[in-house]
């Protein structure tokens, strides 16, 4: 095998291709990342374009900065919180639904329409809708009558929380449920037959050969959801008005854009950022572990 070969493979063209896509992730993904572990180990501030300005090394200041800050361990808790809601129940509502919508005969491109609307629709228009059914005098406090808590929902320091990570669940499911139906196309309609003939019913079914079988999409789905989870932004900025109430719905890319754009701490913010993207990993790593099984 020659040097070219082990280089660019058998068919070198494909490099070609590939390039573009090589490219675009080098700049607008590695680029950034190396930057921004750079800057984490800088006094490093904003200065006017062109300005020379000394941002000298620090070492790890920035990070005793962040590792000593409560308001950083509230927010890594606050996220925490959100994934064991979100995660979960991503995963079984959408290969539940998944598999529902798969054994559908009529009215099937409606269904899965409808469930994938939401996921299309722009976070600040959903938003709204949920204000209204989530505000003190909205509708789901209205229903419940005595029952609401008070404070309401969004304004509630333990609610809040939550409430944020049912939306993301709602507004992303429908994305989910179409990697579940692509992976169910791979699944031989013989092992339930073979179910059905050993008297195994729908549940048994559904254990025994959907969910082993759509192991693969379970994995993507779980380190999807996972990543999306970590980098919370929109929903708690738009829904609690920036992190509220009392920093109870603050996620880590919300301090860290309120620590560097509002704040001007852009060093602070960068180690806030390299430390979650580590923790990222690290539990993405385990989830393949456990999750992907021998498959990973």
């Amino acid at each position: 095998m020659t040097t070219r070969t082990r280089l660019l493979g058998e068919h070198p063209h494909g490099v070609l291709f590939a390039a573009p896509y090589v490219a675009f992730v080098l700049l607008v993904f590695a680029w950034p990342i190396l930057f921004a572990i750079w800057m984490s180990f800088q006094d490093y501030f904003f200065a006017a374009p062109g300005a020379v300005v000394d941002r000298p090394f620090v070492g790890l200041d920035n990070y005793a900065t962040v590792l000593s800050d409560p308001d950083v361990w509230e927010s890594f808790r606050n996220v925490g919180v959100f994934l064991v809601i979100n995660v979960p129940l991503t995963v079984v509502l959408s290969i539940v639904l998944a598999t529902a919508l798969d054994r559908v005969v009529h009215a099937r491109t409606f269904f899965r329409v409808s469930y994938y609307v939401p996921y299309v629709t722009a976070s600040v228009a959903v938003v709204a809708v949920w204000l209204f059914l989530f505000s003190r005098g909205g509708l789901v406090n209205n229903v419940l009558g005595p029952l609401a808590p008070d404070p309401s929902w969004l304004v509630n320091g333990a609610l809040a929380m939550p409430v944020i990570a049912l939306f993301v669940t709602w507004k992303g499911l429908g994305f989910y449920i179409l990697l579940y139906l692509a992976a169910l196309q791979n699944v031989p309609k013989e092992l339930y037959e073979s179910v059905s003939v050993d008297g195994g019913g729908r549940m048994r079914q559904f254990f025994s050969v959907t969910v082993p079988g759509v192991r693969p999409a379970t994995l993507l789905v779980v380190l999807l959801a996972t990543i999306t989870g970590a980098n919370l932004f929109t929903e708690p900025y738009l829904l609690t008005g920036g992190g509220g109430p009392n920093g109870a719905s603050t996620s880590p890319v919300l301090l860290i854009y309120q620590r560097g754009i509002e704040q001007g701490n852009p060093d602070v913010a960068a180690a806030i950022g390299v430390i979650l993207m580590a923790l990222v990993l690290i539990i993405a790593a385990v989830q393949r572990r456990f999750v992907g099984g021998e498959e990973s």
